[in-house]
């Protein structure tokens, strides 16, 4: 079932619920009314009420929902949760990249509109972060888009990767008709806060992402609604 969109906003843009709870969420939404159709909720709220949440802004809201999971465990396991997260009638899903994760998180998803995300490398981490997990050498970069083709390969309907990545992601034969999500976006004034691999709005549309996730520099914001516009202005122009 799609849902009809009640708000004319632009949907590239997907803000970034890392607020404390559900009641801290709700506020956020009507402060941004309808300048914002797709809210992204992730593991930090997921005990502050964040599937109540999910379900008010979509049934109630008529927005779009990214549950940002990142899924982890044997195909058994992903399959069940996924299956169970499905009903909640959301558009997008996150797992860890590895095909067996991926097979199973579209086996849950069978029969719904809910789209598996494949996350390739966490933009938090960097080369030295990934020999501290024991993960193979190589550039950073191309670690990132040999996962993004395996997890395309498994069924991932999309990626989630840094905007430096995308082109790239972009560029690879099995990415035609897929997803590329990309977080880690701060406008051009903004400190780069834990994110080491950053990119500004326009920036990462031009490289390729068909939706860029904004978190604290909206929701932290003097203005949250001045600063989406501002964002919402700049890939307008694109």
């Amino acid at each position: 079932m799609t849902h009809a969109h009640t708000q004319p906003s632009d949907d590239r843009l997907i803000v970034a619920m890392d607020v404390p709870n559900a009641v801290a969420g709700l506020h956020l939404a009507e402060q941004l009314g309808d300048a914002v159709s797709f809210y992204k909720i992730g593991l930090g709220m997921l005990t502050g009420g964040g599937l109540g949440l999910a379900n008010e802004l979509k049934q109630e809201q008529g927005k779009r929902i990214f549950l940002d999971m990142k899924l982890f465990d044997i195909g058994a396991t992903v399959e069940a949760a996924v299956r169970g997260l499905a009903q909640f009638d959301l558009d997008f899903l996150t797992v860890h990249g590895d095909p067996h994760v991926v097979r199973a998180a579209r086996e849950g998803a069978a029969g719904t509109d809910l789209k598996i995300l494949a996350v390739t490398i966490l933009t938090s981490l960097d080369r030295g972060d990934l020999d501290a997990s024991c993960l193979k050498p190589g550039d950073t970069a191309d670690l990132v888009a040999e996962r993004a083709a395996r997890a395309f390969e498994a069924g991932a309907h999309g990626v989630i990767a840094s905007a430096q990545e995308a082109a790239m992601i972009r560029a690879l034969p099995q990415a035609a008709g897929r997803l590329i999500v990309t977080p880690g976006i701060r406008p051009e004034s903004d400190a780069s806060d834990d994110q080491k691999r950053i990119a500004t709005p326009a920036n990462a549309i031009r490289d390729g992402a068909d939706h860029i996730v904004v978190g604290r520099p909206i929701w932290r914001a003097t203005d949250p609604r001045a600063a989406t516009q501002a964002i919402l202005s700049e890939i307008a122009r694109l």
